[in-house]
């Protein structure tokens, strides 16, 4: 067991790529506090630190995976996780509750980089994490892929932040079954990957292949900031959807609130389709602003954009048209001050603040769907929140995260 002290500070080593990996059976246990934070950055000096400077955090753990034998992607030679009754490599007995320890005020900075080519790592990359492990307050900024990647897995999390990162934010993939409430992405507007950077990306499995458990995580309560501030068009071509369904997944969002991105949802697959009008997956009660109205709807190959935007109107889903400008984000709910704008990468405040007291967003919230009553969800949820989005009244980003860590003193 690796055991961090509140108020450590980990150097990753830009020369060696440095990662720090945890593998099955092993445990880390970082516990921070709001004013003591546990910080994983880059060794480089301030000014000069930049998107993949080290490998970053990888976390491999034993519970359900829809895959066999899967390899961690971004880390050579192979490592292996998660649980699967056809795994030779790693485990065939899965173990849901499997704990690979706890993170708490944690921030990991100017992490995930290409090990080999095509192979990244994430900033914070979860393969076959159990429910045993515990999530809260994490942040991941400046990251050289994407913010948050599961790979299978059913650990929860409460309180995630993914800041200027370079693909998608939240990247939900393998059968993932988890929770998560209250989140939060904010994008710079020049960084965006080639293959499409996207606020949710998430699959069932890297092709359309019928495997179980399917990807039916449940994440509610999350703002979404995109690059767009103002207008319908985004200085990076590279940037896609706010939400980019693909390959059988049948996750959940709901409560959630999603601005400024030059594109809307995207049900790629007939299989996507499928699984959100059967009720496998939930699109429910959240609020869109769309810069480019006929972008709002996408569909890939043998699906109809009429039929996703026939399915999410039809789930207490709110559509806002743009072109996006300050009184629209004002009146959801949204401070046009959470926006990078034209602002450089190391001039964002430090210490932004979330709190939302008015607006479409600072109300409406439902738990009445019986997603949220599902066993392993209805006692992780808290339901007495009333605002959809990662904010009402207080600021849970106070005290521990930075929002400008390029300049911050290690």
């Amino acid at each position: 067991m690796l055991t961090i002290e509140p108020g450590t500070v980990v150097l990753g080593d830009k020369l060696t790529r440095a990662t720090l990996i945890i593998d099955r059976g092993g445990r880390i246990v970082a516990n921070g506090t709001a004013a003591q934070p546990v910080v994983f950055t880059s060794n480089q000096p301030a000014g000069i630190r930049d998107r993949g400077d080290w490998g970053g955090l990888v976390i491999l753990g034993n519970a359900s995976c829809n895959q066999i034998d899967p390899g961690i992607e971004g880390v050579s030679p192979a490592v292996y996780f998660g649980g699967n009754p056809g795994n030779v490599n790693s485990s065939a007995t899965p173990n849901d509750d499997d704990s690979s320890g706890s993170l708490r005020y944690v921030r990991v900075e100017f992490a995930g980089i290409e090990l080999t080519p095509n192979n990244e790592t994430n900033s914070i990359t979860l393969g076959g994490v159990g429910r045993g492990t515990v999530m809260e307050y994490n942040m991941v900024s400046f990251g050289g892929d994407d913010g948050f990647e599961w790979f299978g897995g059913t650990v929860n999390g409460k309180y995630l932040i993914s800041l200027a990162t370079w693909d998608d934010d939240f990247d939900v993939d393998y059968g993932y079954t988890g929770n998560v409430q209250f989140g939060l992405a904010v994008r710079y507007p020049s960084f965006a990957d080639q293959s499409q950077s996207n606020g949710f990306e998430t699959d069932n499995g890297p092709n359309d292949n019928d495997v179980q458990p399917y990807t039916t995580g449940t994440f509610s309560n999350m703002t979404i900031v995109g690059p767009i501030k103002s207008g319908s068009s985004v200085s990076n071509g590279n940037y896609g959807h706010a939400l980019d369904l693909r390959r059988r997944t049948a996750l959940s969002i709901c409560n959630s609130v999603f601005v400024g991105w030059p594109l809307g949802i995207r049900m790629n697959q007939p299989s996507v389709l499928a699984n959100y009008q059967s009720n496998l997956g939930v699109l429910e009660n959240n609020l869109l602003l769309s810069p480019a109205p006929a972008n709002t709807y996408r569909a890939g190959s043998g699906v109809m954009t009429s039929d996703v935007s026939a399915y999410w109107l039809a789930n207490s889903n709110t559509t806002i048209d743009g072109p996006a400008d300050d009184a629209k984000h004002t009146a959801m709910g949204v401070n046009p001050d959470w926006f990078f704008g034209s602002r450089l990468a190391d001039q964002y405040p430090t210490d932004p603040d979330f709190t939302v007291t008015s607006g479409t967003s600072a109300t409406g919230a439902s738990f009445a769907n019986p997603k949220f009553s599902e066993a392993n969800r209805t006692a992780f949820f808290d339901k007495s929140v009333s605002f959809r989005g990662a904010f009402g009244a207080a600021d849970w980003t106070n005290g521990w995260a930075n929002f400008n860590p390029v300049n911050a003193a290690c």
